[in-house]
């Protein structure tokens, strides 16, 4: 059982790690297809994490929540998020500064879009071309949620599991109109600029005091219906 779980934190970290990759290098990426290439010169246009790396938000705050239940320290249990180093963008080399700021800045969110779209995809394949497909898919699922049982998932199967739960984690919490999360920089170019300015000032411990208590909650709200639906469709096949 201990082992089941230790090697589900070490599947949670690795798959962490490059969700947050794939969402800024999406960032970078469609920065660059727009015209300002600050984030392509800088290197930023790729996978590998060590061009993305936040010591706190991809390595320390994600190995507390992660791995701090095997050391008796729970408190942010459950929050499957985390946040890399901020991808440079210089919104006067856009051509239409609002539209194409708001395309980057969806574009991160909609990268873990993509990645949940694909691990389902897997998953759905498995469920008809595996033996038992449909029994080890779903050891797997409710593997990926902590529910592990004396069988130890298959591992692909538990790697697409684990990378729905945390790229909705990832999509939903930087969707929080919370700065400096990517929900707040599309609500910014909806502003007036007075609200903007107000809107500029939130910042600091606030927002982190926002995302832990405020964005917690709502993210719990929109999570468990996204994977009650992937769950459903799962069980359905």
């Amino acid at each position: 059982m201990l082992a089941s779980h230790f090697l589900i934190a070490v599947f949670e970290f690795v798959l962490l790690l490059f969700s947050l990759s794939f969402h800024e290098c999406a960032h970078a990426w469609m920065a660059s297809r727009l015209g300002d290439q600050t984030a392509r010169m800088q290197g930023r246009i790729t996978l590998n994490p060590m061009y993305h790396v936040d010591p706190i938000g991809t390595l320390l705050f994600p190995a507390i929540v992660i791995f701090g239940p095997f050391f008796g320290f729970s408190f942010f249990s459950g929050f499957l998020i985390g946040w890399a180093k901020p991808t440079p963008v210089i919104t006067r080399n856009f051509r239409k500064i609002v539209r194409d700021d708001n395309l980057v800045t969806l574009a991160g969110p909609i990268s873990n879009l993509i990645l949940v779209l694909v691990a389902f995809a897997i998953l759905a394949v498995m469920v008809v071309v595996y033996p038992n497909g449909h029994q080890v898919v779903m050891i797997a699922f409710v593997s990926a949620f902590g529910m592990a049982g004396p069988v130890l998932p298959q591992p692909v199967a538990l790697l697409c599991s684990l990378a729905i739960l945390i790229n909705l984690s990832l999509m939903f919490f930087n969707l929080l109109p919370i700065p400096p999360l990517d929900g707040s920089r599309v609500v910014r170019n909806l502003l007036p600029y007075n609200a903007m300015v107000a809107y500029d000032r939130v910042g600091g411990w606030v927002s982190y005091l926002l995302m832990i208590f405020v964005g917690g909650f709502i993210l719990d709200l929109l999570l468990r219906p996204a994977l009650g639906i992937v769950y459903s469709a799962l069980l359905r096949m």
